[in-house]
């Protein structure tokens, strides 16, 4: 594998997709080839990356995805210069241990691929006692390697020499230090970024994010600080096309699909066609199955409930064919969403799910589940992982068959997630993996 550098943080919020997408785009726009990974199930950041690098992101999932599985899709790298992956919650956050790979934290990956990490530390509130949360971060696993450090968030001259003596003093240089400035915020809704289509003059805010790495980093530094990656490549996809030819839906209501899936259903052969509820289309009479992916259905509901064509489209393929949702797609294919205003919209009514918005309750985590009956996920009795994040309230599951058991990453039961009748089903998880 080529050089790679894992970006990661003590926490969250503390500037890790700054840093990363400024260095995608400042070494891309250098000649660079930069492959870029995110680590754990977020699925809008690789969006963000494929546009800084121009090459598409794949999620690496210590937690969800076999070792083997990891190791295929860093093969992705193998014609690139350098790896960038970008890290997520804190350094060494996730859950429960699952399985072989680890807890879905960014140190595994960084330990897995042997490539070294680059902290970002949030020094707003802080000088020298950023050095014992540096040093801390260097020593507390044997098989993770911090090289180097860029601090963020710095408020002054005086504020940045404070913290860079202290940590350089614990024998851990320091290769930027990224001044406070407001503008270099990317604008946020309940899940996350505003995905990257609904993001105006997007390239020229990846730009500016750029060109404030490149002025207030050690480029060469940073690069110097790449290493060769160790792990073997592998071809272990993570779950074979449920069809030949599959219907996905894709527009401002269903953005959330996982590349590596996608990616692998086409390499293994399968035809994927897009169409746009949003605009009033159904699923391609020809193909075989429907895929509703998540996104944001409860900012649109009043459309989707008046698209007659998309709705009549969908009931008539899910008479001869499957139909499977995920998350937002799962509640379109229910009887009714209510929205933030309280205004309840008719959906497709495939299933007996009712979702509310107007009261948000969060779900969020790692799901392992079971398949209890046949669906596009696979025969009864295979085993999937995913991952669940949304904030509407189930208020029915009508007298739907359940599709699978599930428990969180805890080993705890997770219910009123998932359901099936006839050729249709839905998830609350986006699934990620399928693991046997």
């Amino acid at each position: 594998m080529p050089p790679g550098l894992v970006i990661a943080a003590p926490r969250s919020s503390g500037g890790k997709t700054t840093v990363a997408l400024g260095l995608m785009r400042a070494f891309q726009r250098g000649g660079v080839a930069v492959q870029p990974f995110k680590n754990g199930p977020d699925y809008i950041d690789p969006a963000f990356h494929a546009r800084a690098c121009g090459r598409a992101s794949f999620n690496l999932d210590s937690w969800a995805m076999p070792a083997g599985l990891i190791s295929s899709l860093l093969a992705h790298a193998s014609d690139a210069d350098l790896a960038l992956v970008e890290g997520s919650m804190g350094l060494f956050d996730g859950g429960a241990r699952r399985g072989e790979a680890g807890i879905g934290a960014t140190a595994d990956i960084a330990a897995l691929t042997g490539w070294p990490v680059l902290l970002v530390l949030d020094v707003s509130g802080q000088a020298q006692s950023a050095a014992a949360i540096a040093l801390g971060c260097t020593t507390l696993r044997a098989d993770v390697v911090v090289a180097g450090v860029v601090l963020n968030r710095v408020a002054s001259d005086r504020h940045q020499q404070l913290a860079v003596s202290a940590i350089e003093g614990a024998g851990i240089p320091v290769v930027g230090c990224i001044r406070r400035n407001d503008d270099l915020a990317l604008a946020e809704r309940h899940l996350g970024l505003v995905p990257p289509g609904e993001v105006t003059q997007l390239d020229t805010q990846i730009d500016l994010l750029a060109d404030v790495v490149a002025s207030q980093c050690d480029l060469p530094k940073i690069r110097a600080l790449a290493q060769a990656g160790r792990a073997s490549a592998t071809n272990e996809p993570a779950m074979p096309p449920p069809a030949q030819r599959i219907a996905i839906a894709q527009d401002a209501a269903f953005v959330f699909t996982y590349p590596h899936l996608m990616s692998a259903w086409r390499a293994a052969g399968a035809e994927l066609t897009i169409f746009s509820p949003l605009a009033d289309q159904g699923p391609d009479p020809s193909t075989e199955l429907a895929w509703l992916p998540g996104g944001y259905p409860e900012l649109h509901g009043g459309r989707l409930a008046g698209n007659a064509v998309f709705q009549e489209g969908l009931r008539r393929f899910a008479s001869t064919r499957p139909v499977h949702g995920e998350c937002g797609g799962y509640m379109v294919l229910g009887q009714g969403l209510v929205d933030a205003a309280g205004i309840r919209h008719a959906m497709v009514g495939l299933l007996g799910l009712e979702t509310d918005f107007s009261k948000r309750k969060l779900h969020l985590g790692y799901r392992a589940a079971r398949l209890l009956g046949p669906s596009p996920l696979g025969s009864p009795g295979a085993r999937v992982t995913g991952h669940e994040f949304h904030y509407a309230r189930v208020t029915a599951m009508g007298n739907d068959e359940p599709l699978l058991e599930a428990v969180d990453a805890s080993s705890q039961p997770v219910s009123d997630l998932a359901s099936r009748r006839g050729l249709v089903s839905g998830t609350f998880f986006h699934l990620i993996a399928r693991t046997e």
